[in-house]
């Protein structure tokens, strides 16, 4: 096993002890609201219905998974830290359509193909080449990618990760993406028609009475050029290219 993956287990011991979806933004008022968005965009961009079959990487406590799992997507939902698949697999959720596995993913073998990958802040734990190498692999030819990643170029997440042992629930590897970058990356890897798009202005802290100002003024960012450039998070979309 690397030396990252052995940090990221560590890293899931740790955030399992507390609560983990406040650590991570998702516990307040505004970040239920950030996470219910963050979810209906990945969801509508790999089109998840009843009986798609879709692999998740980096489920982590399973939040995100349950909120999948109400499209009647048969998901496989894998995640590197044994400690944070207890959360997700104490939801409880429906065992025909839901299966959790420990797995590191850039090792994953998993039984593919899949019609949609999805995920929420995971691939910017990975090594990102092998990572969108074994995805092309586990996906059907047409299938697609559906993804939700810090944005490099948002101040607060750039601080974070220039100054990471300040904020402990930042792990010792992971990073974020500049979408000029990430796109290159993905052209490097064979996917087309894709799609990065930044968005999310909505902070975890907004106290509840201003979420909605706070979030119609956010979408209005999310469309002026330059500024945009700056919202804390990146959504990501492409295809593996079906023969001819």
């Amino acid at each position: 096993m690397s030396e990252r993956a052995e940090h990221e287990i560590h890293h899931g011991e740790f955030l399992s002890r507390k609560d983990t979806e406040l650590i991570w933004g998702w516990g307040t008022p505004a970040g239920r609201v950030r996470a219910t968005r963050r979810a209906k965009l990945i969801e509508m961009g790999a089109a998840l219905c009843r009986n798609t079959h879709v692999l998740e990487i980096g489920c982590g406590t399973g939040m995100f998974t349950e909120m999948f799992a109400k499209t009647g997507a048969r998901i496989v939902a894998v995640d590197i830290s044994a400690d944070l698949l207890k959360k997700a697999r104490a939801r409880n959720l429906p065992k025909e359509t839901v299966c959790f596995l420990e797995k590191r993913f850039e090792e994953c073998d998993v039984d593919g193909p899949f019609d949609a990958v999805v995920g929420s802040s995971i691939l910017h734990h990975l090594e990102l080449e092998i990572a969108l190498q074994r995805i092309y692999e586990l996906l059907k030819p047409g299938g697609v990618i559906s993804f939700a990643e810090p944005n490099m170029l948002n101040p607060q997440i750039f601080v974070e990760r220039k100054f990471r042992r300040l904020f402990p629930y930042i792990s010792l590897d992971e990073t974020a993406f500049v979408r000029w970058t990430l796109k290159r990356n993905l052209q490097k890897a064979g996917y087309s028609n894709i799609e990065i798009t930044p968005f999310d202005w909505l902070h975890p802290s907004v106290p509840q009475s201003l979420i909605s100002l706070v979030s119609a003024m956010g979408r209005t960012l999310e469309v002026v050029p330059f500024l945009r450039e700056f919202a804390g998070s990146l959504y990501i979309r492409a295809t593996r290219p079906s023969p001819g």
